[in-house]
């Protein structure tokens, strides 16, 4: 039988896609909170024997992680095969070390919980540090979507005579992947992080291209600091407003507002979590991940 999609609410483009690129049957869940905020969760069809996906991107995660817990829990009661969890973002993985005594590493923590009751996951370009793959802590089949391909086909469209900026050394070759596509030249940024919000950069040789459009690439948009004071860095030599492109649309209170007043020139993301500033629809690659490691389990060689 072919598989079964739910969502957690605010999902439901991404289990349409899922839904059309798998040949899926689409299931539905009555879920709403008590006064208290506790979650009810009923789901509407049977699912014994079924391969189920959830369609949750994890976001604001907290709330949510509970609610994905509660809608895996009932899914095994109702007899799933498997429970594979499709989160184009993935939290958690900022603390990926004990930087001082008495820190836990929550990344590590929430992959051996998410991993006691789920049977697989897949996910968008996770920020990955000191983790260099999530094998290493997710103790499940995994399997990462990487959208190079899918920003530098975007670039290349949209953007006359782009220099794509990566935003630090360590995103040498994600940037390098995209302006290939894109057929242009990159550079990326020095950065030094001195806390949350507070970020200086210097931008490499820019000035080597001044008739070229900066597109600022990041992971992920969350205080916008980099981008922030990139874009002012870009305009104190002169440079044309740059274009912003990112996977994941966090955007941490005002971050949004406080890039557009940088002066950037347009604000593009990838549809992993709901945002206006979404035009780089990565959910059919998505989709493909989904059905590659559900046959590559039935195989019995996942990873």
């Amino acid at each position: 039988m072919n598989p079964m999609i739910f969502a957690l609410p605010g999902n439901e483009l991404l289990a349409e896609a899922l839904v059309e690129a798998m040949r899926a049957q689409r299931g539905t869940i009555a879920m709403r909170h008590f006064p208290d905020e506790e979650t009810y969760l009923r789901v509407e069809q049977p699912v014994n024997g079924r391969d189920v996906l959830i369609a949750a991107t994890l976001d604001r995660p907290n709330s949510k992680l509970v609610d994905l817990y509660l809608l895996a829990s009932t899914l095994r009661e109702g007899g799933a095969r498997r429970i594979v969890l499709v989160a184009p973002y993935l939290p958690y993985m900022r603390q990926d070390r004990s930087f001082s005594a008495g820190e836990g590493v929550s990344a590590a923590h929430i992959a051996r919980w998410l991993s006691s009751f789920l049977d697989g996951l897949v996910t968008v370009e996770p920020h990955l540090h000191r983790i260099r793959a999530l094998e290493q802590v997710y103790r499940m089949p995994v399997r990462t979507v990487h959208v190079p391909e899918a920003i530098g086909r975007w670039v290349r469209e949209n953007v006359t005579q782009p220099l794509l900026i990566g935003p630090d050394e360590e995103s040498g070759s994600w940037v390098a992947g995209a302006a290939a596509i894109a057929a242009c030249k990159y550079l990326v940024l020095k950065k030094l992080r001195h806390g949350d919000r507070d970020v200086s950069i210097v931008v490499p040789g820019v000035q080597q291209f001044p008739e070229h459009t900066p597109v600022l690439l990041d992971d992920i948009i969350s205080s916008g600091a980099t981008l922030v004071e990139a874009a002012h860095k870009l305009k104190a030599v002169g440079a044309p407003p740059p274009v912003c492109v990112a996977v994941h649309a966090i955007f941490a209170q005002e971050a949004y507002e406080r890039l557009q007043h940088a002066g950037v020139d347009r604000i593009v993301t990838c549809n992993t979590i709901l945002h206006p500033s979404n035009a780089i629809d990565v959910h059919r690659e998505i989709a493909l991940a989904a059905a590659d490691l559900l046959a590559s389990v039935d195989r019995g060689v996942a990873a």
